[in-house]
């Protein structure tokens, strides 16, 4: 099936390398990397990109362009949801971005042990490599059949392990046809391993899941909610039965529970003790099942 399924999606894979400028004749670009499309346009990216997204979840561009060609109406409702909170509106108004130019490394490091700035440097530290090796351990204890699909994938581990975790690895918005939103949509991306550092996920595939199933209830981004029931594909049968019964109902309880994670300057926290800010935002302890399995 999934070698099928790669048939299919060939001719998408090259996505990442094709210009795009050619957009609408005559349309003019709303931010630097806008590039205007056509409703045809965008439903072609949207297949294109879901296909390739549900086959490689680590295609983060495929899943990018998923987010942007399906998720207008939601940003927009998401954009108003922060322009009626204060903390949100001042987000919307000074446009602070999360990436490696503009963090400062060094105060992170010397913020105190559980502060949230501390843990998230923590976090992009521990998951440097751990990624790769997940991704690996799942490929061979997943539902592919074929031997070459195992080493194909496998491979793909191995190279995933010269990557590093980093804000720096968010795609740049293109295909949103409205600045503001497109400044949501890009402020969604760079806070997401955030989410991982307040949920105490990894980034495996299952902690992946879990954090998309915790999105999907938050933003009701149709992308998020396509990754939280097509994610667990890959999973073996012992993963998935914890996924279902505990990880799941976790996450979208605590997704109900929290307010809007795109309303909290993260910038302004750091000092902040981790703890504090879960018990605000009302995110209970990662279940106990999770730590055998991270």
């Amino acid at each position: 099936m999934a070698t099928l399924l790669l048939r299919v999606l060939r001719p998408f894979s090259r996505l990442r390398d094709v210009p795009f400028r050619a957009g609408i004749h005559g349309a003019s670009l709303l931010y630097p990397d806008h590039i205007p499309t056509s409703p045809l346009q965008k439903a072609l990216l949207a297949a294109g990109s879901a296909g390739m997204a549900l086959y490689d979840p680590y295609r983060h561009d495929m899943v990018a362009v998923l987010g942007e060609t399906t998720g207008y109406y939601t940003l927009k409702v998401l954009r108003d949801q922060m322009r009626r909170d204060p903390e949100g509106a001042q987000i919307l108004q000074e446009r602070p971005r999360i990436s490696l130019a503009t963090l400062n490394m060094g105060k992170l490091q010397s913020l105190p042990e559980g502060s949230l700035g501390r843990e998230y440097l923590r976090f992009l530290e521990v998951n440097k490599e751990h990624c790769a090796a997940q991704w690996y351990s799942t490929c061979m204890d997943s539902n592919l059949q074929d031997q070459s699909e195992k080493r194909k994938w496998s491979r793909r581990g191995e190279a995933m392990a010269r990557e590093r975790v980093s804000p720096d690895t968010r795609a740049p918005t293109r295909f949103v046809d409205d600045e503001e939103l497109a400044y949501v949509i890009q402020r969604y991306r760079e806070i997401h391993d955030m989410l991982h550092t307040l949920l105490g996920m990894p980034t495996n595939i299952l902690g992946e899941i879990v954090v998309k199933w915790f999105e999907a209830v938050q933003t009701s981004l149709p992308m998020c909610a396509l990754g939280a029931l097509f994610g667990p594909i890959r999973l073996s049968a012992r993963n998935l039965q914890v996924l279902v019964s505990e990880l799941i109902p976790w996450a979208v309880q605590n997704g109900h529970r929290a307010p809007c994670v795109l309303n909290l300057y993260y910038e302004r926290r750091w000092e902040q003790p981790l703890a504090a800010l879960r018990r605000e935002l009302g995110i209970t302890a990662v279940p106990l099942c999770m730590q055998g399995l991270a």
